[in-house]
């Protein structure tokens, strides 16, 4: 089996090729080659089987019929710009958000052949906008409210069209905030979410641009590499035409997320946080969906934390070494 992670250098797609490498397979398959792209140059990982690194601006004409020439049996999708810098660079998002994700669609439709890859494409929750009803079903309607949102949405009914057409085999998933992120604070308009909990732990300062009453809905990275993998190897005959499905996730509070730290690592982790309210944070988040009801995805096999003390001691497991901060 060959497979393609577009986005390979970010976060999850670094995840995600540590956990390929380490599994060796992909569902009852074998992984014979690993093709890794992205527009900064990928860590090449030590790999039982052949593994290409690629450097290129996949957004522009003719890049990314390269990137499928090689016929993977596997795309992931996870090329983009985040919420914060979509939101800023109005022709950036939809250079990358939007065409870059058509000129890829393009690109595998037009190889031929009988060619029909499975296509992994990484949604948001942020294709969901208010006003909210107290849980967010797959049916509810999509009106995002920021133009990430909206590149992410025009992107799930492609996926579908495209899908629809049998140019590829597709399914979307609409990743909540992934938390705790490893690494420095990236432009993500939720970052912080990640940053009041992986600062403190880290023996830093954290600042909190929002009010500890903000609900919103989380996974660990652990379960997005799931995630992808059981939307890469899963059975698609049981979707049905609505490719794109809501990811489990745990729903809190920013006061609940800091109850939890304080749990795991006392008062003077929490003490670290600094209240510093930023209007244009505000602003964004205020239209971000709080709570889902997963049941749809979650009866096709897809399974997250069930609090948000288990997303912190996965962080702790896997980031530093298990060891709890004193």
């Amino acid at each position: 089996m060959r497979i393609l992670i577009l986005g390979a250098a970010g976060m999850v797609g670094r995840k995600l090729t540590e956990r390929l490498v380490k599994d060796g397979r992909l569902g009852r398959e074998a992984i014979t080659r690993l093709d890794l792209h992205d527009v900064v140059e990928p860590e090449r990982p030590d790999a039982p089987f052949a593994v290409e690194t690629m450097t290129s601006d996949f957004s522009m004409p003719g890049e990314a019929e390269k990137l499928v020439a090689g016929r993977p049996d596997v795309i992931f999708h996870l090329a983009a710009i985040v919420s914060g810098e979509a939101e800023a660079d109005f022709d950036k998002g939809y250079r990358i958000n939007l065409d870059g994700t058509r000129y890829l669609f393009d690109a595998v439709r037009v190889v031929g052949g009988g060619y029909k890859p499975r296509l992994v494409f990484t949604s948001s929750i942020a294709v969901f906008g208010a006003p909210f009803p107290d849980a967010i079903g797959d049916e509810f309607f999509l009106t995002p409210l920021t133009s990430y949102g909206a590149q992410k949405a025009i992107g799930e009914l492609l996926l579908a069209d495209y899908t629809r057409r049998g140019f590829f085999d597709g399914v979307g998933i609409r990743l909540p905030t992934i938390c705790v992120r490893p690494g420095k604070p990236n432009k993500a308009a939720s970052g912080f979410f990640s940053g009041i909990i992986r600062e403190p732990l880290n023996g830093q300062e954290a600042i909190l641009p929002v009010s500890t009453d903000v609900r919103h809905a989380h996974a660990s990275p652990r379960s997005a590499v799931n995630f992808l993998i059981h939307a890469a190897s899963m059975d698609t005959s049981k979707i049905g035409p609505r490719r794109s499905l809501t990811m489990p996730s745990v729903s809190v509070t920013v006061g609940e997320q800091i109850d939890a730290l304080r749990r795991v690592a006392g008062d003077e982790a929490v003490a670290r946080i600094r209240h510093d309210p930023d209007p244009a944070i505000i602003r964004i988040v205020e239209g971000w969906p709080r709570h889902f009801d997963a049941r749809r995805a979650e009866s096709l096999g897809f399974r997250a934390e069930s609090s948000f003390d288990e997303i912190i001691s996965i962080y702790i497991e896997d980031e530093l070494g298990g060891v709890k901060p004193r």
